[in-house]
């Protein structure tokens, strides 16, 4: 089967119109007699008309007292008996697992602990928690382990230990 090739169709050039002359008026007398008018009509001064006296000051309206705001919510505090055990550092959410930096005491499996922030507060039960992937079931001052939480825990969330 031939396919018989088409010869392609010739580009038109399209003519440009041609730029339109700008319209000439005829200037009548009548015309240019009037502005000459108008002009004298301006050199007329006119009396000013007397200004009314001024009003004398108002004295300001008192403005209505501002209404009380609500104190900024402050950082909740722990509960008497409660021990600050460390901070949070960091918070994996696809794991539910928090970093934490243990700075005072111990914490071991079994041990309930409350995390506390400005958006955070909850208490749960150690129930594992891993110190450089590996599982333990104790850590002390300046280590930082990793523990699952059962929900959201922020950067800078205080931990404590509940009696």
């Amino acid at each position: 089967m031939a396919t018989a090739k088409k010869k392609p169709k010739p580009k038109v050039k399209r003519k440009k119109a041609p730029a339109s002359k700008p319209v000439a008026r005829k200037k009548s007398a009548a015309k240019k007699a009037a502005p000459k008018k108008a002009a004298a009509k301006k050199a007329v001064v006119r009396a000013a008309a007397p200004r009314p006296a001024p009003r004398p000051a108002a004295k300001p309206a008192a403005r209505p007292a501002p209404k009380p705001q609500p104190a900024p919510a402050a950082r909740p505090e722990p509960l008497p008996g409660e021990e600050f055990v460390g901070v949070v550092t960091h918070y994996y959410g696809h794991l539910s697992v928090a970093a934490i930096r243990i700075e005072a005491g111990t914490l071991r499996v079994g041990d309930t602990i409350r995390i506390l922030g400005h958006t955070s507060d909850f208490r749960q039960r150690i129930d594992s928690m891993q110190l450089e992937h590996q599982a333990v079931t104790e850590a002390g001052k300046r280590q930082e382990i990793g523990l699952k939480v059962i929900q959201h825990a922020r950067e800078n969330d205080a931990v404590y230990r509940v009696p």
